[in-house]
């Protein structure tokens, strides 16, 4: 019966009892315990489709298809399944690596070599199996692979990241393109408008109840307002050249679905947990990277010490193939190599040095990202909140002006005043509808940028007021 030498059950038995390196822990931060700015309404948090909660289902179905065949989307996704195959590379160096090996050949020695007899040709059969285990005893491999699963998470948040600045780019896009198809319908009413203004002036003017001065001012407005509507119809098929890239397809139409007065203007949860944020993936891909640069340490440390490998040859030889599986053909052979650095000119210790530094880094590179979450969370709130108020504002002005255009008509055909009140009137009200059109866009595209900001889907189900 045959022993294992201790010289070879000494590295199996250290395997585990050791990490070198650091171990990871997580950074505190400064989270505030409620945010500055927040709304009336109080609702629970989930994760729902957010973009469904505005109501429009030709929103929902481009938001899908972006998700299906965004090409930016597909890259960060092919790119997951090549850190997930770097990860399993590195992490196959922790388990045996075995291979197999047949050989044959037939030779014949030179007989003017070997003298004048005749020399017989003969076979050479070999096949083995060859076994290599570097044992893991300070943990370096273990760490290696530790750097590469987190490097491998990182992608994911990655992807994640891609996929919620894409749901919120094709939403902000379309409420974009909502808001220019209502400026152009304002745009051409007022055309509309300044046309029916221009032919009373010249009504008028042919009464001789006005100048031609008037009459030119009418015409004026006219071609004002007609020299509008190219400008917003080139915005508009430039917005759906965007939206196009998104969707993953050649710049087309885009269908449209609810106006821009009738998409949800959903109320905002107050008391939302700074936890939230935990959720966000640029957040977690921070984090990732910092787990990853924290193994990295023991990587480099690890080379300071010594390593051992298993080394093992199993397989047979024979100069007959009938032979090749019979006892006497057998052959074996095991051992241990050790191997460790003697001097390396300081080559190892800067290796450590540039890891930790790294590592300070990413820990660095955390804290900045946690911090800008809170400010484009706080933004996002305060932006939310404000926005809506001037959209109220903005609707009260609107129906104001509309009732004071009515009346300058009025006084302009009872003779009571000039024609440019009623342009004041018009240049006006025309302003402000193009603002309001601008302010119930903003507010909306706050809305996502708010779900933007806490990474993504939050709200499972809000009350709208408007």
């Amino acid at each position: 019966m045959r022993y294992c030498p201790i010289s070879l059950l000494l590295p199996l038995t250290l395997t585990g009892c050791f990490m070198i390196g650091p171990d990871y822990q997580q950074p505190t931060g400064s989270i505030p315990d409620a945010w500055r700015f927040a709304a009336a309404e109080t609702v629970a948090a989930s994760d729902t489709s957010w973009w469904e909660q505005f109501g429009d289902p030709h929103l929902t179905k481009l938001i899908e298809q972006a998700l299906r065949y965004n090409k930016d989307l597909l890259i960060a996704t092919a790119t997951v399944e090549e850190y997930l195959g770097l990860y399993s590379i590195t992490r196959a160096d922790l388990f045996p690596q075995i291979s197999a090996n047949a050989f044959g050949q037939q030779e014949k020695d030179s007989e003017t070599t070997y003298g004048a007899a005749p020399t017989p040709a003969y076979d050479s059969i070999q096949s083995t199996l060859n076994l290599s285990w570097e044992i893991d005893v300070w943990g370096r491999l273990r760490r290696a692979t530790e750097a590469a699963r987190a490097n491998l998470y990182a992608q994911e948040e990655i992807r994640r990241t891609v996929v919620l600045t894409l749901a919120t780019g094709v939403a902000r896009s379309y409420v974009q393109l909502r808001e220019l198809d209502v400026r152009l319908e304002i745009a051409k009413q007022t055309l509309v408008d300044r046309r029916e203004a221009y032919r009373i002036a010249q009504a008028r003017f042919d009464g001789e109840l006005n100048s031609k001065a008037q009459v030119r001012q009418a015409e004026s407005e006219v071609h004002n307002a007609a020299a509008i509507i190219p400008q917003l119809e080139k915005l508009i098929a430039q917005k759906e050249h965007e939206l196009s890239v998104l969707l993953g397809h050649n710049p087309a139409a885009i269908e449209r679905g609810l106006p821009l007065a009738e998409l949800h203007l959903l109320g905002v949860p107050a008391g939302l947990p700074s936890e939230l944020l935990a959720r966000r993936p640029d957040i977690r891909q921070a984090e990732q990277g910092l787990i990853a640069a924290n193994a990295n340490i023991g990587v480099a440390k690890g080379e300071y010490f010594p390593k051992f490998t298993i080394t093992g040859t199993f397989g047979t030889a024979s100069a007959n193939f009938s032979q090749l599986l019979s006892g006497p053909s057998g052959m074996w052979n095991y051992g241990v190599a050790l191997a460790m650095p003697l001097f390396t000119a300081g080559k190892i210790a800067g290796q450590v040095k540039a890891a930790e530094a790294r590592e300070q880094q990413a820990l660095l590179n955390y804290q900045s990202i946690l911090l800008q979450a809170f400010k484009e969370t706080e933004d996002a709130l305060i932006d939310n909140s404000k926005t809506r108020e001037q959209v109220q504002a903005l609707s009260l002005q609107e129906a104001a002006l509309s009732e004071y255009l009515k009346l300058a008509w009025l006084r302009y055909n009872n003779g009571l005043t000039n024609y440019l009140e009623v342009l004041d009137a018009q240049r006006n009200l025309f302003n402000v509808k193009l603002s309001h059109a601008t302010a119930r866009s903003n507010s909306l595209q706050a809305l996502i940028n708010l779900y933007k900001a806490f990474g993504g889907s939050w709200m499972d189900k809000v009350s709208s007021n408007q």
